[in-house]
């Protein structure tokens, strides 16, 4: 057998690279992009939200607009939007319910809390999954599972423990609140029964990851509008564009940035499975995670005390090593949890 030839390594070797951190680029500036715009204009995130899932469905449009051109082309067929139907709308109504839910809570909890906080409040998502699995399942997990579980639940509760059990100093304003704390738990549960979800969900779609991401935005978009005019954020909307000062224009621009980017993301996440294993998937997005935790500290000033720092390790190893035992007994196991985390949330 002759030795490979290093020209035929080094295209798959930086296509690899370039699925990588287009992934990881993609994913970090939604989330700081993201809390941008919340901090600017904490009173706007649900039409902050809806503009996202519309641009997201108008770029899926032009996405398939573009892939049309080529009818032989594999693109063609997998951007193939689907045909609206009520039946299938009908069908799709809990995915589409539960992930809106998710996504506001998420927001709400982006808003309120660090941006390098924000992995730690929504650190039970794991052992979340795990459990509505065993819900919808009735198979119980097994040992090294449900250990990475207990590892991953332990490093929420240090992270979200008050600063002062871990600090003599009292100085510091780093606790975070309750409320904070429910908007993250509860957007890792409604992300968690996503995942339970969309498995069924597939075989109303032909199998198509496009096609239901289509409903999702598209369904999800649509039952924002009357929370948002029942919410009062129609008047402030036009409040903040009368005024069209700085904050005007950090909530347009951002609005556009991540629509675009959350479009990107999606693509990217699906790409990153496809082309890397589920372990290198997790592994980049812990890698992603720590780079998230710096950036927070010098974009925002954000302050990494030990029980935070404690905490985002416990939960990084805790993922991997779930991860890792997902992929010794399923090849595609190992990603579901990333994979369903909805990375278009930040």
């Amino acid at each position: 057998m002759s030795a490979a030839n290093p020209q035929d390594v080094s295209p798959s070797r930086i296509k690899l690279a370039a699925v990588v951190g287009f992934y990881m680029t993609a994913a970090l500036v939604m989330v700081f992009v993201n809390k941008a715009v919340l901090i600017s204009t904490p009173d706007l995130p649900l039409t902050f939200l809806f503009i996202q899932l519309a641009l997201a469905v108008v770029l899926l449009h032009l996405a398939s607009l573009v892939a049309s051109g080529f009818p032989d082309s594999e693109y063609a067929r997998k951007l193939e939007l689907p045909s609206l139907s009520w039946s299938v709308s009908w069908k799709l109504l809990p995915v589409v319910s539960v992930n809106i839910i998710g996504l506001v809570f998420n927001t709400l909890c982006l808003r309120d809390v660090d941006a390098s906080f924000f992995q730690i409040a929504r650190g039970l998502l794991l052992p979340l999954t795990i459990a509505v699995s065993f819900v919808q399942t009735r198979l119980p997990p097994m040992r090294p599972v449900v250990r990475a579980a207990v590892l991953v639940t332990a490093g929420f509760f240090v992270g979200a423990s008050p600063a002062s059990l871990w600090s003599s100093s009292r100085t510091l304003p780093l606790d975070v609140t309750g409320l904070s704390l429910f908007y993250g738990c509860m957007s890792s549960l409604m992300i968690a029964v996503h995942a339970v979800l969309v498995k069924s969900a597939h075989s109303y779609v032909g199998n198509s990851s496009i096609k239901l991401a289509y409903f999702t935005n598209l369904g999800s978009a649509i039952a924002l509008i009357p929370v948002i005019g029942l919410a009062g954020e129609v008047n402030t909307l036009l409040e903040r564009r009368a005024s069209a000062g700085s904050q005007w224009l950090t909530f347009a621009v951002g609005s556009v940035v991540t629509g675009v980017f959350g479009f990107f993301l999606c693509m990217a996440g699906l790409i990153s499975i496809k082309t890397t294993s589920p372990v290198t998937h997790m592994f980049v997005s812990a890698g992603r995670s720590v780079i998230q935790t710096i950036l927070g500290v010098i974009i925002f000033k954000d302050i990494i005390t030990s029980n935070r720092l404690f905490s985002i390790c416990i939960i990084t190893v805790g993922t991997l090593y779930f991860t890792w035992v997902k992929s010794l007994n399923s090849p595609s196991a190992g990603a579901d949890v990333e994979k369903q985390a909805g990375e278009h949330h930040g």
